[in-house]
């Protein structure tokens, strides 16, 4: 039996490491992070990137412990929350399938590994919805240790964006945008599923 649980645990873990790693994108953005970067010495550069993935970590664990209380402060059911954000990511989908992204590109010229980086790029919208939703459905730890995995990803991904740019090139990171949108439209569709099932 605490076998089970353990299994459990770890195919629950797995898939909420996989679906926020598919709605935050590291890889996706990538040319949009170095567009924003473009004009920064290097140091700057990762310094903008460490303050962008601890600004961005602390936010989205921020709205896991606190997402419930604000949906029962407002009356707002789970379910209900489920199929809200199932519909914001499948908008978030197809304006990625349509533009490539979902940002638009405002540029803050302070701060920018807060914002726009931080917020809204890593922790944006779809990142929020899908954290206060995978805490409800897998629970507190494995919600925290997948924001943790997932943001070491993010970070492992900024340390090495350069290299990792020139590998995928342009293209390569919009067609990895573009096909994470289809994984994103995927969950959003089942997060609404869930949700109308619920009140039958």
């Amino acid at each position: 039996r605490r076998e089970v649980k353990i299994e459990n645990f770890i195919l629950n873990l797995f898939k909420a490491v996989v679906a926020l790693l598919i709605v935050i994108d590291p890889l996706g953005n990538i040319p949009l992070f170095i567009g924003l970067t473009k004009d920064m010495k290097k140091k700057d550069k990762k310094k903008a990137f460490n303050t962008a993935t601890i600004v961005a970590f602390f936010l989205l664990i921020i709205f896991v412990l606190t997402g419930r209380h604000l949906l029962n402060l407002f009356n707002i059911s789970i379910h209900s929350f489920m199929i809200a954000g199932g519909i914001l990511l499948l908008i978030i989908s197809i304006k990625i399938l349509i533009y490539g992204e979902w940002t638009e590109k405002v540029i803050s010229p302070e701060n920018i590994g807060a914002v726009p980086i931080a917020f809204p790029l890593l922790t944006g919208p779809g990142a929020i919805t899908t954290a206060i939703v995978i805490i409800q459905t897998s629970g507190f730890l494995a919600t925290f240790l997948a924001v943790l995995i997932v943001f070491f990803l993010v970070w492992f991904t900024l340390q090495f964006i350069e290299e990792i740019h020139s590998f995928l090139g342009r293209v390569g990171s919009t067609v990895i945008a573009r096909l994470m949108a289809i994984f994103i439209a995927a969950i959003a569709i089942q997060f609404i599923i869930d949700g109308i099932n619920a009140y039958r």
